[in-house]
Formats: C-alpha cells, structure tokens, sequence
C-alpha cells in the first residue's frame, strides 16, 4: 500500500496533464459523437483517454491492467483475473462537458479485489484536486501549484482533510440531497419524498459526474441516491473519496457496499452517504 500511497504525485500530474488536454477542447469548436449506446463521445474524451492510458502504463514500479471507458471492451474472461487495476473514466459527465456548465471530471482509481485502494478526481475548470487512498486518508487540493513535486507531505501540507470538521448526519431538522444533473428519475424523486416524511427541510443540489461524490466527501451535501444506470469507472474513484472520508457507498437497500470488476460493468443502484 506504501508503495501506491507514494504515486498520489505521479497521479495527480498525470489527471491535471488529462484536464489540460481536455480543455483545449472544451474551448474550441468541438464536434460531437454517438457511441453505441446513445452516449455523447468527443475528442476530450479520446485525448484524455490517449494520456492517461499512456502515462499508467509508463510507470515503472507499479504497471497495472487498465480498465478505461474509452479503452478497448476487455472480455470478463481476461480480466477476472486480475487481482489489481486501473479503473479510467478519462471524462466523466460527457454531458455536461456538451452543455459547457463545467461540471465534469477525470478519475483515477485503483482496484484491488473488487475494492477501491485509491481514487484521484480532477476538476479541470476549476483546478480542483479530490484524491484519497486507504491508509492516508481523503484530501482536497485547490491548486496544480505544488504538483510538480515527487514529495507526498508537501502536497498533503497543501490540502485539505476531508471531512475538515465533524458534520454528523442531521436527525430531524434539515437535510441536503444531492443529485444528477441530466439522470432524474422518478425512483430518485421518490427518494426524496420518503425523506420528506422524516425531515422538517430537504434540499435538493444538482451537480454532474464524480463531483456530487466530492460535495458529500466534503460535508457540502449528506446523500446522493443514483437510480438510473452507471458504470463502474464513473463510481470508483468517488467511492475511495467518500470512504476514506468516512463515508458510504452503499448498494440501494442493502449494506453492501459497491464492488468492482464484476462481470457485468453496469453498477447496481445505490445510496451514498457520507456517513
């Protein structure tokens, strides 16, 4: 674990060095996709892809299978082996990159037996790091000022401790939901309605992609029910986020939490919590 908590630098330049791709794009006249499923794809998407693929593969102490939205499709019979991996989503909130509001992320996560060691989340418009790792704990970085260094305690000394403060679920008064931004459903609003029968104030936030993960991890909302479809790569870094945040991700009616690599990519539903 030493060893992987020691490439949170590495990780770090390599998401920024993704986002600045990205956003060469995202200023420009950029065109758009369809992918087989209805998905939106742009060349933000391969570019970033192309970068992150690259420089995972290029580290020499820690070469691990990628597994990445935008990679070639890696049949269950290859990858059930794997004890340890790379999981990519070079863009994540696609849509809301289209819609240009901002809200859209690159992840990094590693994988060791169907659980998330470790989980890097940039923000590019903003230049907003989350990363956490278990042993180390979940920080959020305001700036690519310090990312240069190999030293982890001068990047560390820079962040913020997430949750900074103890923000204890609220009992009886208010509450704060987070959800998607583009994937409303009416199980999600159903949701909200049971907690209206339990709280005096529910409020609602929208956010897109991994950055609802990020909010939670941060005490800025306190649950996040996702209903409709998502892939592994969109969960897995935020799931790191919010557990060594002390938080949960829990599949939706279980105590189960998420788990990866499954045979089927698609996510089941489920409940984050941050705590």
């Amino acid at each position: 674990m030493e060893k992987l908590i020691a490439l949170i630098p590495e990780l770090l330049r390599i998401s920024h060095e993704a986002g600045t791709a990205i956003l060469a794009v995202y200023n420009s006249d950029f065109g758009v996709e369809q992918k087989d499923d209805k998905s939106p794809l742009t060349l933000a998407d391969k570019r970033s892809h192309e970068i992150i693929a690259g420089r995972l593969a290029g580290l020499q102490d820690f070469r691990l299978p990628i597994l990445s939205e935008e990679g070639r499709t890696m049949p269950y019979d290859e990858r059930k082996t794997w004890e340890m991996f790379w999981l990519v989503d070079p863009l994540d909130g696609t849509k809301e990159f289209v819609k240009r509001n901002d809200e859209f992320t690159v992840n990094i996560a590693c994988i060791q037996n169907g659980r998330p060691l470790l989980g890097v989340i940039y923000l590019p418009v903003k230049n907003i790091f989350y990363f956490a790792a278990e042993g180390l704990g979940s920080y959020r970085l305001d700036s690519s000022d310090v990312i240069s260094t190999d030293s982890l305690d001068i990047i560390l000394s820079s962040s913020i401790r997430l949750p900074s403060a103890p923000c204890p679920l609220p009992l009886a008064q208010r509450i704060t939901v987070i959800g998607s931004r583009s994937h409303m459903s009416s199980e999600t609003e159903q949701f909200i309605n049971d907690l209206k029968a339990r709280y005096k104030e529910v409020d609602f936030l929208a956010a897109g992609s991994s950055l609802k993960f990020c909010l939670i991890a941060e005490g800025k909302a306190d649950v996040y029910p996702r209903f409709g479809p998502t892939m592994e790569w969109d969960t897995a870094a935020g799931q790191a986020i919010i557990e060594q945040a002390g938080g949960r991700v829990l599949r939706a009616g279980s105590q189960v939490p998420l788990t990866y690599n499954k045979e089927n990519l698609l996510n089941p539903s489920f409940i984050v919590q941050r705590q």
